[in-house]
């Protein structure tokens, strides 16, 4: 019961690791706050890339859990495209969702974490750190929200509040099922293997990213900050 009496927002709760993470807490004795675009039992509509909504959110999550402890970064869309077919919109959907979007949710939170003095999680991706064809728009999101989160480290590490990431290679999810379906012209699906990792198994469960994300916002990690946890299956290795 690491947050026993901890209040927890999670966003991209409605499915995939949103949705592990938002169970895992409660299972620990966290009181969870979860949001999503996508309607779900228990999950509350939120547009990250949308102040008003991501404001709204926040603003109603605190007052009804009484503040925020913690703030899960999750949310996040993935779609590969070659350049040549890559729409501007893709583009920015991508920025606007994965980048974005947990700007302005850890913006709206920061009054609540620092009265609190809590922590941020997110999740990031191995994306940002290696090169992936037919993925640069993921990637340049990707990549900009881990210095995003480094630098929050430093900014905030004089409030006491922690700013952590985990960099997830392949996933179980809707998400990662879903993403190949734009690809148009010749691929060289050889590419996609190298992205499974050396470990048996093929793709993570999403509660594998959640329990990640969990040990970086509890106390075992209270002198952590600015760090990463690859959990790749060893696709970095």
């Amino acid at each position: 019961m690491r947050f026993q009496g901890k209040r927890v927002f999670v966003t991209g709760a409605a499915a995939g690791i949103g949705e592990a993470t938002a169970t895992l807490f409660r299972d620990e004795g966290a009181t969870v706050y979860g949001v999503d675009v996508m309607e779900a039992d228990g999950v509350h509509h939120c547009d990250v890339s949308d102040p008003a909504s991501v404001t709204a959110a926040v603003d109603a999550a605190a007052a009804e859990m009484g503040g925020i402890d913690v703030l899960v970064n999750v949310a996040g869309i993935n779609v590969f495209s070659k350049l040549e077919h890559m729409t501007l919109e893709i583009w920015n959907r991508h920025l606007a969702v994965n980048l974005t979007g947990p700007m302005l949710v850890s913006q709206a939170a920061l009054p609540h974490l620092r009265e609190s003095t809590g922590n941020i999680v997110t999740v990031a991706s191995i994306s940002g750190i290696q090169g992936q064809p037919y993925n640069s728009s993921y990637c340049a999101s990707k990549g900009g929200l881990r210095l995003f989160m480094k630098a929050l480290a430093v900014e905030l590490a004089a409030d006491g509040i922690r700013v952590n990431c985990v960099d997830p290679g392949g996933v179980d999810t809707a998400m990662s099922t879903k993403a190949l379906e734009n690809l148009q012209g010749d691929i060289d699906y050889g590419h996609f293997s190298k992205m499974m990792g050396v470990l048996p198994g093929g793709m993570m469960a999403p509660v594998k990213i959640a329990e990640a994300l969990a040990f970086l916002a509890s106390d075992a990690s209270s002198r952590t900050t600015g760090a990463e946890i690859v959990v790749d299956g060893g696709t970095l290795w």
